[in-house]
């Protein structure tokens, strides 16, 4: 069950290895170029591939890299996968379809956000409505915009949150700052005051290729919340959908329901319940014909603390520091580790049990017959 992640960030490698998988497994390629370009000049895009009969009525689908670091893993996961659908034949009228790294700058910049510092799981919103308010965010929003990383100013805004963290736990200054915020772009967790190029792109990806299915289960990969070493599944959408049955008998007690509203609890999975815009529920908003099984796997890493440390020194090295500097290279090697431990036990059974999800749903969705409307 050995699989080999990537040692270090690179935008070119990740995409060659998943173009290549693609070809060996027989998929067609469909290239969504991006405007921007990569560290290196590189050409940063979203590919689509897609394995199997092009009028299957089931459709399998992953995404990686919504959150732009964490496409290491899910992009890994993706080629490794590929590999082996490439010698098993797939279930009679099921097809695979892979969005691979649909925020291509955050992933080659090593960022979790987009090229507009925005949050893509707080973008899905409707931009022609009010926008979700956040006013507790306000009296948090300096602690993330101070110019000095190791002077006075950031002692000022470590005491500050310092002082939030006595009132209200980690835990409560996790669902003030997760839930997101529309009012400041150099602020964090910001979703923005318009639909992104990724918004976009995964929009017409899913009208394209998903809309003619009757039945389609997605995953959506991620990395950074919850216990070390634990990949949870989780369905996490606004409301009980009616896909949600299936995936709850699929998948027994190992399958999570986050339903998230601006009042939410707390959630013990270390995800942000209070927070809007999230892909999963954008995905069943797009696809309302099909019969969804929107599900998420998030692998666990790091506690709290040293996690937001390694996403506020990102954020201040992009809002006033030189990524490509020593200090800058330090940072964003900080914050890849944060989302890509090292640890070979934590790469193997992530990707083990996402492995095993995956194996689940796939020998599951021609038994799987929508509901009458």
């Amino acid at each position: 069950m050995k699989i080999s992640f990537p040692v270090d960030p690179g935008f070119d490698t990740l995409r060659n290895q998943f173009l290549d998988g693609a070809k060996a497994a027989g998929a067609t390629l469909t290239t969504y170029a991006h405007p921007l370009k990569g560290p290196n000049g590189e050409a940063l895009a979203t590919d689509v591939a897609w394995l199997g009969n092009p009028h299957a009525s089931r459709v399998f689908m992953t995404l990686s890299g919504t959150h732009g670091v964490e496409g290491y893993f899910g992009s890994t996961c993706q080629t490794e996968w590929l590999h082996e659908l490439a010698t098993h034949p797939l279930p009679d009228d099921v097809a695979v379809l892979m969005v691979h790294l649909i925020n291509p700058w955050g992933t080659a910049w090593v960022r979790r956000v987009n090229e507009d510092n925005v949050d893509l799981n707080r973008n899905y919103v409707d931009f022609t409505s009010a926008l979700p308010d956040n006013p507790r965010y306000e009296a948090l929003h300096e602690i993330y915009t101070c110019r000095d990383i190791d002077g006075p100013q950031r002692q000022h805004a470590d005491a500050l949150l310092a002082k939030q963290i006595d009132a209200l736990g980690w835990s409560g200054v996790q669902a003030i700052v997760g839930a997101g915020q529309y009012l400041h772009a150099d602020g964090l967790f910001y979703g923005g005051q318009q639909a992104t190029w990724s918004n976009r792109t995964l929009r017409d990806i899913a009208a394209r290729f998903l809309k003619p299915a009757q039945v389609a289960i997605a995953f959506d990969l991620h990395t950074g919340a919850g216990a070390f070493g634990h990949p949870m599944l989780m369905s996490i959408t606004q409301s009980v959908y009616p896909g949600l049955a299936d995936a709850q008998r699929l998948y027994g007690p190992w399958l999570y329901t986050l339903l998230t509203h601006a009042d939410a609890a707390v959630s013990e999975t270390g995800v942000v319940a209070r927070a809007t815009g999230y892909t999963s529920q954008a995905m069943l908003d797009a696809l309302p014909d099909t019969h969804l099984m929107q599900l998420v796997i998030e692998c666990g890493t790091y506690p709290e603390a040293p996690m937001h440390t390694a996403l506020r020194d990102d954020h201040w090295l992009h809002l006033y520091g030189d990524p490509h500097d020593a200090r800058g290279r330090a940072i964003s090697r900080a914050l890849f580790e944060s989302f890509m431990p090292a640890d070979p036990d934590w790469r193997e059974l992530a990707w083990t049990r996402t492995r095993q999800i995956w194996m689940r749903a796939l020998g599951a969705l021609p038994g799987i017959t929508p509901k009458q409307r």
